[in-house]
């Protein structure tokens, strides 16, 4: 797997999200050179500047729904943003708190990961991109005690 997408409400803040834990997935993963993503439901405007802030900082892109004119589940905000990323759909997880968006990533190709609690989560990440480099084994143990 060469890119690694994420919702952000629900899986990166909010109720259920281990922002930290998951942030430190994101960082070594593009340590290992994966393209990181962001895909949000957000309707856009200046509300969503945040959002758009993380791209280049925290993740390679950031889509929005409000700027593309398209949301989650439909496959092809799935599809822009891999292509974004310089990827094919295949190449794609996706990670999202709700199951339908995990269904829509899925009929686009992307592999999808459902998420019910941050570690586990982390776990499956680190298993899909093969890795057990800081960010995914050390911190997911860390925390899988609290």
């Amino acid at each position: 797997m060469q890119g690694l997408v994420l919702d952000f409400g629900g899986v990166l803040a909010g109720p259920g999200a281990n922002g930290r834990l998951l942030a430190g997935v994101v960082a070594a993963a593009r340590r290992d050179g994966v393209r990181t993503a962001i895909l949000s439901n957000d309707p856009g405007g200046p509300g969503a500047q945040g959002l758009r802030d993380l791209a280049g900082s925290f993740v390679d892109v950031v889509v929005v729904s409000g700027d593309v004119g398209m949301a989650k589940p439909d496959r092809r905000i799935y599809e822009l943003t891999a292509e974004r990323l310089g990827l094919a759909p295949g190449e794609c997880i996706f990670v999202d708190d709700l199951i339908a968006n995990v269904r829509g990533a899925v009929a686009a190709g992307m592999v999808g990961v459902h998420h019910t609690d941050p570690v586990t989560v982390a776990e499956e990440i680190a298993v899909l991109l093969d890795s057990d480099g800081p960010g995914f084994g050390t911190s997911v143990v860390e925390d899988r005690g609290r």
